[in-house]
């Protein structure tokens, strides 16, 4: 595989592992891909700042969360700004009992140390259109 195509597949596994942590309510496994200074907006438009805080966040709102949920996260889109930094578009679908939400969360990531990390992230729920 060239570069590219294996750094391509470095992110889908992480974000399988995102999509795992989330389904599996394992707040540790989910706040270990972030870097320590990365930011990120959920859903609910809370704005967090830090692995930290991240962690804290997860921790408070992880378990049990997923109780009669499933979901699955698919990659879209990913652009190189340059080599160790990539902008991934990623189809984030919930299931449950009552239907799906779809969302389409947008994760800047960045390459260090030859593993590539979670650096700014959000999270857009798709609205159904009129």
């Amino acid at each position: 595989m060239s570069a590219p195509d294996v750094d391509i597949e470095a992110i889908k596994q992480v974000v399988a592992t995102v999509e795992h942590s989330q389904n599996n309510e394992l707040p540790d496994e989910f706040a270990a891909l972030f870097r320590a200074d990365a930011i990120w907006t959920t859903g609910g438009g809370k704005r967090l700042y830090g692995r930290d805080a991240i962690s804290a966040f997860t921790h408070q709102v992880l378990p049990g969360a997923m109780r009669g949920t499933t979901v699955t996260f698919e990659v879209e889109h990913v652009l190189f700004v340059r080599p160790d930094v990539a902008a991934v578009k990623v189809l984030q679908t919930y299931r449950t009992a009552n239907g799906e939400e779809v969302g389409t969360p947008l994760f800047v990531m960045a390459k260090e140390d030859d593993h590539w990390y979670l650096t700014a992230c959000q999270n857009t729920a798709v609205h159904p259109s009129d």
